[in-house]
């Protein structure tokens, strides 16, 4: 199967909105739809995940800090910690599951034991204005709550993704969490890859009418966003999958 041969063609046939950033050894490179703030669904867990790490590496919080789950953590939908009896968990423990398996229940005590305030500050500090989370994550989410868990901009992402690349401290600890992400069903699903070569870091997200993923792939940063109305998430991954193809391609 060959992809189109630009962005915009994946673009124009994606039922909602695709909005894709690439960036190759730090400067942009191509893009659709970059700057538009789109719902990111678990890829907000990436603020998260950097806050921590950073806090890490400056000694605020330490990777062997016991924190105790408490009922308002668990949550519904991904994760395994929904179904694991211990209570008790460590601060890298917590990231760890966050980062492989999108646990929304380690995110919340993450969030918890952080706060939404200093994961957003530590994001707009990174350049990341427009990209920040509204919420804890909610199953369900109700009129009353924040209408989604996270918002922000490929462009923005895949900045974010950048650095991931560099050899600071936090940045080796963040792309070491990405690397054990188990889900590669989006971005490089139709490629051909050895999963044990760590060529691929990456965090994916998924909700209704929403399919994102942002990472490495080498040394290609990027960031696909995919958002459309419920029932079109099959023509989403589609396109999502079509831009990876082409993200490949910028490979050296």
């Amino acid at each position: 199967m060959s992809a189109p041969k630009t962005l915009e063609e994946i673009a124009e046939a994606c039922p909602g909105t695709l909005a894709v950033a690439v960036r190759g050894s730090g400067a942009p490179g191509p893009a659709v739809n970059a700057d538009v703030e789109l719902p990111l669904a678990s890829v907000g867990k990436l603020l998260l995940l950097a806050e921590v790490a950073m806090s890490l590496e400056g000694g605020i919080l330490d990777a062997e800090e016991p924190v105790e789950l408490v009922d308002d953590d668990y949550c519904g939908g991904s994760g395994l910690l929904l179904g694991l009896s211990q209570r008790r968990w460590t601060v890298g423990d917590l990231a760890l599951l966050t980062a492989a398996v999108s646990d929304n229940t380690a995110t919340n005590a993450l969030l918890r034991r952080v706060g939404l305030d200093r994961v957003n500050a530590a994001a707009a500090a990174l350049g990341l204005t427009r990209t920040r989370l509204l919420d804890r994550i909610r199953e369900p989410r109700t009129p009353a709550d924040p209408p989604t868990f996270a918002l922000g901009t490929a462009g923005e992402l895949a900045g974010l993704a950048s650095l991931v690349g560099g050899g600071a401290g936090w940045q080796v600890q963040l792309r070491e969490w990405m690397l054990a992400n188990t889900d590669h069903g989006l971005v490089p699903a139709l490629l051909r890859h050895d999963l044990e070569a760590a060529w691929l870091a990456n965090k994916t997200g998924t909700d209704e009418g929403i399919r994102t993923d942002v990472g490495l792939m080498g040394e290609v940063a990027y960031a696909v966003l995919a958002h459309g109305p419920a029932g079109s998430e099959q023509a989403l991954v589609h396109a999502v999958r079509q831009a990876g193809l082409f993200i490949a391609r910028l490979r050296p």
